[in-house]
């Protein structure tokens, strides 16, 4: 696969809805360890802003901005700002009806820089930043050309980041008040990233 159209986006887009809806209650649980137990609830209603923000996009640009803006308007909390802070970085760095290889891969960079204007938490503390850093730096290091084996790369590295949770104690947010107690979980937030960059990889 030599180019993503803004279709096969949207495919990705509505992949990622229904697995991680499929799944929303696990992720509640998840966060109900550390948490408020309403990671799921948060994610989905952010993502269902998204998906809404990118039906009428005809180009990346326009349309990674619009899902952005419509997130961070429609919904509140700290998923919906890292999701637009997501989305509004690879609108940055995106632009006409389909990208190469290279085109990809500078969208996801953008995306991680977009959201790290919203967060300080880095690998190793617990977050969603667990999988998607690692994602993203398997997205740009992968040497094919083919998106499909690129999106591939970025799954695993997702999944692999968020198994890679359950050792970690949490340095992040409400989590890092229960310390040790963090260890033996992992963390909601890691593990519906890598559904979402699964459900991307498995989409194409």
């Amino acid at each position: 696969m030599e180019k993503l159209t803004v279709a096969d986006f949207k495919k990705m887009l509505d992949t990622a809805m229904k697995n991680i809806s499929a799944r929303e209650e696990e992720f509640s649980k998840l966060d109900a360890v550390t948490g408020d137990g309403d990671h799921g609830t948060a994610i989905v209603t952010a993502l269902t802003a998204v998906c809404e923000g990118a039906q009428n996009g005809t180009e990346f640009k326009q349309m990674l901005n619009d899902m952005g803006f419509n997130v961070m308007m429609k919904t509140s909390g700290s998923t919906s700002t890292l999701l637009g802070g997501f989305f509004l970085g690879m609108s940055d760095n995106a632009a006409g009806e389909e990208l190469d290889a290279a085109g990809v891969k500078a969208m996801f960079k953008g995306g991680v820089e977009g959201v790290k204007k919203n967060t300080k938490a880095m690998p190793g503390d617990k977050t969603m930043m667990d999988s998607l850093v690692p994602a993203v730096e398997a997205i740009c290091s992968c040497g094919s050309n083919d998106i499909k084996e690129i999106m591939d790369a970025g799954a695993k590295a997702a999944l692999a980041g968020a198994e890679a949770t359950v050792n970690m104690k949490a340095n992040f947010g409400r989590a890092r008040n229960y310390g040790e107690k963090s260890i033996g979980y992992a963390d909601s937030g890691a593990t519906s990233w890598a559904c979402m960059f699964e459900s991307f990889a498995q989409a194409l």
